[in-house]
């Protein structure tokens, strides 16, 4: 009984010296991630609605709940809970010139790359994950892309603004590997060569969340990637156009 009486006060002294606003932010982001994870799917959605839609619908309400999660609710949590604002956590324009110039630089080197992916018919599928809807009805990409942005804004803000710039005084700058870990983690279930490349584009964005002083620019390089990755995986498909040749290429605008 002693000793756990003497483990217990050892436990409570330790925690005691915890600073508030980081365990709060670590605990929040479980807590936000988990309810995610289970309570904002398209796998969740399907199973309370009982339906076995193409994926479309799904797809909006992944969107809607997840931008709820990751981005109203911590906006809420900053001046209610922590006492702060959102511009301390990286919510404002920063360093615009390095942001801006850094993004369309990000973007242009991202394009090959997103180009030699989408010609694996598998990965090309895969997007827009509306599915067949959006896929066969052009008309519908305009406002599915804009739920895409939405959730870019949560995600981006989720890691590279509330935990980065939240963890930042305390970690420095190990808060950039700090949230690279999760949002890597997260990237399970996507096509292979995404995944493993999320572990770069998240320390990336997080450098230039960090450097920018602002997450705006990595939302805008997200979100471009994404539209890039949809547009031209429809694209494909309309074609049958695969591989990462010129005549691919051709093939993709003449047919």
């Amino acid at each position: 009984m002693n000793s756990l009486k003497t483990e217990l006060g050892s436990l409570w002294t330790a925690i005691k010296t915890l600073s508030f606003k980081e365990t709060f932010i670590f605990l929040s982001v479980a807590v936000i991630t988990f309810l995610s994870m289970h309570y904002a799917s398209p796998n969740f959605f399907r199973k309370v609605f009982d339906t076995s839609d193409d994926k479309f619908y799904s797809f909006l309400y992944w969107c809607s709940a997840d931008g709820f999660l990751m981005f109203i609710i911590p906006m809420i949590l900053i001046p209610l809970v922590l006492k702060g604002k959102p511009a301390d956590y990286g919510f404002r324009l920063g360093d615009y010139k390095f942001g801006l110039k850094s993004s369309l630089l990000f973007v242009i080197v991202m394009i090959p790359f997103l180009w030699i992916a989408s010609g694996n018919e598998s990965f090309a599928r895969t997007y827009p994950q509306g599915g067949p809807f959006v896929r066969e009805n052009i008309s519908v990409l305009l406002y599915y892309e804009l739920f895409v942005g939405f959730y870019m804004l949560a995600w981006e803000f989720f890691w590279r603004g509330y935990m980065l710039f939240g963890l930042k005084q305390r970690f420095g700058f190990y808060a950039i590997f700090i949230q690279m870990i999760p949002f890597f983690i997260l990237h399970r279930g996507k096509p292979d060569i995404e995944t493993f490349a999320s572990i770069f584009a998240g320390l990336i964005l997080g450098i230039q969340a960090w450097r920018a002083n602002s997450f705006i620019y990595c939302f805008l390089v997200h979100w471009a990637v994404m539209i890039f990755v949809d547009v031209i995986s429809v694209l494909r498909y309309k074609s049958q156009s695969y591989g990462i040749g010129i005549d691919a290429f051709i093939k993709l605008f003449t047919n």
